[in-house]
């Protein structure tokens, strides 16, 4: 009989979690399409389980969990695997207004790339924040479709650098929502924020501050000519942080006018983004009546 996940030791919960992680981030750097419709097939197939059921089990074994024998990785598959792994519904996003009225051409500027990517059926990627369980558990949260799905992306240097997949859609739907009146975002990406609160009643105008020349090139040239609302938004090609003191500090909010809500999305993921938030939440003393929200925030916070 498995123990009560709730009763063990910090330390033990703490272990799970660091294993958890780890072996996550090395399949999907590595071999994130390892897993076969085919290995699927059969499996759901011969032992009537779900699509779900049959890809956990086939990922624990491939980051080298042993389910039959060992009692901590089975214990730690059924806490972590049921509640970390979803299966997508490529229509679901298809509906979303981003992806169902802006057409993403193929084009390169500078050292940048626009083009459309794809995720291969049962290809495995993070599809939403990390998710902190009361008892300490931290749970990643990893989907995957049952068939190809191709999404928009940004290349810098040959690397994918901005996207817009499940992910992002998922993780910016609070600050879509509580987006009102006058909106500033650090970070430009495909115009993916920028387009959606645009769309709202509410918000009268949306501030980029980007830095890089050749990303707002292309949104300009390609991507905001097709937005309804490309009144409401004005690009400033800055620096992030350097538009924070001369607006934040030295212009306490009102350089640029008084924003409503700011949005941040500078960093690639936790990895390089816990340096850039602190920095950034740094400005929030200075404009106590403005919102601040920062893309992917909970997974950074389980990092601090």
């Amino acid at each position: 009989m498995m123990n009560n996940f709730a009763s063990m030791p910090d330390d033990k919960v703490m272990d799970f979690n660091n294993k958890i992680l780890q072996m996550l981030s090395n399949y999907l750097n590595n071999a994130p399409d390892f897993i076969e419709k085919k290995v699927i097939d059969d499996i759901t197939r011969d032992c009537n389980v779900t699509v779900e059921y049959a890809f956990s089990v086939l990922l624990a074994a491939a980051c080298g969990l042993n389910i039959d024998d060992n009692g901590d990785d089975r214990e730690l598959f059924h806490q972590y695997f049921p509640s970390m792994i979803h299966l997508l519904k490529a229509e679901d996003y298809y509906r979303n207004s981003y992806y169902r009225d802006i057409i993403i051409p193929d084009i390169k500027v500078g050292n940048c790339e626009l083009k459309t990517e794809h995720y291969k059926p049962y290809e495995a990627f993070v599809c939403n924040d990390l998710e902190t369980k009361k008892d300490g558990r931290i749970i990643p949260q990893i989907g995957f479709f049952a068939c190809d799905f191709p999404y928009p992306a940004i290349l810098e240097n040959g690397r994918i650098w901005m996207t817009i997949t499940p992910n992002e859609i998922e993780t910016m739907k609070l600050a879509v929502e509580k987006a009102s009146g006058n909106v500033l975002t650090f970070g430009l990406g495909l115009g993916y924020y920028a387009y959606m609160v645009s769309e709202k009643e509410e918000v009268s105008t949306v501030t980029v501050v980007e830095k890089n020349e050749d990303v707002i090139h292309i949104f300009t040239k390609y991507i905001m000519p097709q937005f309804k609302n490309a009144h409401k938004i004005k690009i400033i090609q800055y620096d992030a942080y350097a538009y924070a003191d001369k607006n934040f500090v030295a212009g306490n909010n009102t350089a640029d006018g008084r924003f409503d809500l700011v949005f941040t999305d500078l960093w690639h993921d936790v990895s390089d983004g816990a340096l850039l938030y602190l920095k950034m939440k740094e400005y929030e003393k200075h404009c106590p009546e403005t919102i601040f929200m920062y893309w992917i925030e909970k997974s950074i916070l389980c990092y601090l």
